[in-house]
């Protein structure tokens, strides 16, 4: 298969450098243009971008001129991998898509638009039917697609096996995540360093909204959440990458805790069935160990691609549990998720 010619948008931010590092060598994709804001626009990559990822810039994208996110001027590409921040995504991300060009997307901008898919292969890959309806809506040939939150992926990956199995009835999550999801610059050394902040914008919002389309089906207008109840309360901690999840499942009827252990060590999706080349072997992992996930320890499982799960145990009745998941925000929970999508798209022939 030929490689699909692919470019980033907003190349510079933390999930642009996480994009570009994972397309290295991609055997499906070709980067052939980067893009970021106009301050950056006609500088060469390793002169804009402050790198802050472990080990250097890589060598394909160092010299490569960047281009201003302008859908007038960005021709030529099949895919376009969108890390924008969600105010210039709303105003392109469907313009490129007017082109004729795919736009897999982690910004937030258009995720709960009803004809827009918000997917997760393994969860809800169904959901892509919802192109169809985008594209006649919208009188386009190209169309979106977007992951969720990076804190939501991790939890709904969980969810979905059980909610297959069990029934979800009500859901409660504490989270505690890394400063890598604040983006750059970030947050404050003051505000972060021996403490804990117990507030992100708009994040419980995107949680429990997200869970419920992903967990949903679709309509015949598109995109139906799914009835259970969910709350959040959601914290930054002072660790670089990897979200860790405290959740609280009641679920529709009684269950053992072995019974859910296999249940979710033996999830698998389309990514796993169609090989795609970032699909992680084992979704989840399933850790026995009394203090694992640790988010030092297990963020990079499955090249960080894979969800931790350790923590199994009974809740208030025989149809509750309680459980502590973890999952790499910038690679799952982000810019992972949205090469999974496009490769998904690929591999069912809609690019």
């Amino acid at each position: 298969m030929a490689k699909r010619k692919v470019c980033v948008l907003g190349a510079t931010g933390t999930v642009g450098q996480r994009f570009l590092s994972l397309l290295e060598n991609h055997p499906w994709f070709e980067v052939v243009e980067i893009t970021a804001s106009e301050r950056s626009a006609g500088r060469r990559y390793e002169e804009a971008a402050n790198w802050i990822l472990p080990g250097e810039v890589p060598e394909y994208v160092k010299k490569m001129e960047i281009s201003p996110t302008n859908p007038e001027i960005v021709e030529g590409v099949d895919i376009l991998f969108s890390a924008l921040p969600s105010d210039v995504a709303r105003k392109v991300e469907m313009k490129f898509a007017s082109k004729g060009m795919v736009v897999s997307s982690n910004a937030s901008a258009n995720r709960m638009e009803l004809d827009v898919p918000l997917v997760i292969p393994e969860v809800n890959p169904d959901h892509l039917s919802l192109i169809d309806i985008q594209k006649k809506k919208r009188d386009m040939d190209g169309f979106v697609v977007t992951n969720p939150n990076c804190t939501t992926i991790p939890l709904a990956m969980v969810l979905k096996p059980l909610n297959d199995v069990f029934g979800v009835a009500e859901v409660f999550v504490a989270s505690m995540q890394a400063v890598s999801g604040a983006g750059l610059p970030g947050v404050a050394s003051l505000n972060i360093f021996d403490n804990v902040i117990p507030w992100i914008s708009g994040e419980e919002e995107k949680v429990e909204k997200e869970t419920l389309k992903l967990l949903g089906k679709v309509g015949s207008e598109g995109a139906e959440p799914a009835g259970f109840k969910i709350a959040t309360s959601c914290n930054r901690v002072p660790t670089i990458d990897g979200h860790l999840e405290c959740v609280f499942v009641r679920l529709e009827r009684e269950v053992n805790l072995s019974e859910v252990g296999k249940i979710l060590r033996n999830f698998r999706g389309e990514p796993q069935d169609l090989k795609l080349p970032m699909a992680p072997e084992n979704p989840i992992i399933v850790r026995e160990e009394v203090d694992r996930p640790q988010t030092r320890m297990d963020r990079d499982a499955g090249k960080g691609m894979s969800v931790s799960v350790g923590r199994i145990r009974k809740g208030v009745d025989e149809k509750s549990i309680r459980l502590v998941l973890l999952g790499h925000n910038t690679i799952r929970g982000a810019a992972g998720a949205a090469l999974l999508n496009a490769e998904l798209v690929v591999a069912k022939s809609m690019v």
